[in-house]
């Protein structure tokens, strides 16, 4: 309606849209049976994530939205009708996409003829808008998208961009990935027959792009936060070993902070922190450290490094980097509370648990002396300020030599 219209029109009630008040453009209805307006409905399941119909509170199984045409044509006639009291003519909305249509991409991505095109208009379909998405993962898109991935990455097909069977399962795990499946989805790949965590481990060693390789490890990052405690201690010493590689590669910030939070998920459980320092995570962190300038990946690696270091394996690979003990101390107070909270734990397990002469030494040369007494003297936290004293109380003997020492504090 114009906005300049000054006088009352008498619009008929069921032209309204429930939730916005506003009279209804593209009226659609839910598997509820309640016709709403199309943007209103939309963001009102897929922006604002609601799972329920806002007139009946019912659990929206089905959120195709069937476009109810008779309603349409009511409006735009009412509207032709009052073209003189200012009032536009809605346009016919473009049809939008059906479960229909999904399915039958769905179907013909199974053909080798069929399958780079299909899965190209199901690629531009998944970014358009969340509701297609939505769509996507109800019509089961999920399972045909592993299958296709899994055929190529599980078997010994060479490895070439230009091959079309590579081509489409690259493209399938594009789709996958832009999917933003939900909890649901998520765990279902992890039941996916012939163990779909191997089959993206497989796509880390082996893909061609550097594309793939990040998606997978992204889809991978997702799964783990919603996998269960058995999903998460059977992991294999090759999956860590891909992992790693994905760090030392620096493939990209973001695929970076993915293999990141995947790691500080999985290491705590079992025996991953031994497999992940047998694989050589704590040089790929360090070096990751060394040169690191954003202080929420440095905090991500610092965090990480704390847990693998509560292992003999972890602490023996950090002794064994030249620069391991250095950087680390560095960074107490330069990233955040909890990265200096974490640092400090890391010199404490380094002290009590492998602190042979030779550590103890390597300390006072490079300053972890100094850094610890500066933890003793500004505001900082309890837990950390007790860490620091013990460690200075232990070695006494030896730190008590260093300069920056004061007679008082001795």
């Amino acid at each position: 309606m114009g906005d300049d219209l000054q006088i009352d029109i008498d619009i008929p009630r069921y032209f309204i849209c429930p939730i916005s008040l506003e009279i209804m453009k593209d009226p659609v209805t839910l598997s509820t049976g309640i016709t709403y307006d199309r943007d209103s409905i939309e963001q009102w399941l897929f922006s604002k994530k609601n799972e329920v119909c806002p007139v009946t509170k019912q659990v929206v199984l089905d959120i195709e939205l069937t476009p109810n045409h008779t309603l349409r044509r009511l409006i735009q006639s009412w509207c032709t009708i009052n073209a003189s009291l200012g009032i536009e003519r809605f346009p016919t909305p473009k049809p939008a996409i059906s479960k229909t249509e999904i399915i039958k991409l769905l179907k013909d991505s199974k053909s080798p003829h069929l399958q780079i095109k299909s899965l190209n208009r199901l690629k531009t379909i998944v970014l358009e808008n969340e509701k297609n998405k939505r769509m996507m993962e109800s019509a089961g898109a999920f399972n045909q998208l592993t299958t296709i991935i899994s055929n190529v990455y599980d078997h010994d097909i060479i490895m070439s961009s230009s091959s079309p069977e590579v081509s489409g399962a690259d493209e399938a795990l594009t789709i996958l990935y832009h999917l933003k499946l939900s909890q649901a989805g998520l765990k279902f790949l992890f039941g996916k027959a012939g163990n779909f965590v191997e089959t993206l481990a497989h796509v880390m060693q082996r893909a061609v792009s550097f594309e793939s390789r990040a998606y997978a490890i992204m889809l991978l990052k997702s799964m783990f936060e919603v996998a269960e405690p058995v999903q998460v201690t059977s992991l294999t010493l090759s999956f860590f070993k891909e992992i790693v590689q994905i760090l030392n590669d620096q493939i990209s910030q973001k695929a970076t902070k993915a293999t990141l939070k995947l790691l500080i998920n999985v290491c705590p459980w079992g025996r991953n922190r031994i497999k992940a320092a047998e694989n050589g995570v704590v040089s790929a962190l360090i070096d990751i450290l060394l040169d690191c300038t954003d202080k929420r990946v440095s905090e991500m690696i610092i965090i990480l490094l704390d847990h693998v270091c509560q292992c003999a394996e972890g602490r023996a690979e950090l002794m064994k980097h030249g620069g391991g003990l250095a950087v680390i101390s560095k960074k107490i107070f330069r990233v955040s509370s909890v990265a200096s909270e974490r640092a400090v734990k890391i010199l404490y397990s380094m002290t009590m648990f492998s602190g042979n002469s030779r550590v103890v030494q390597e300390m006072m040369e490079l300053g972890v002396v100094e850094k610890l007494i500066l933890v003793l003297q500004i505001d900082c936290g309890r837990k950390i300020k007790e860490k620091a004293r013990e460690m200075l109380k232990v070695n006494a003997r030896v730190w008590k030599k260093s300069p920056c020492i004061t007679y008082d504090l001795i």
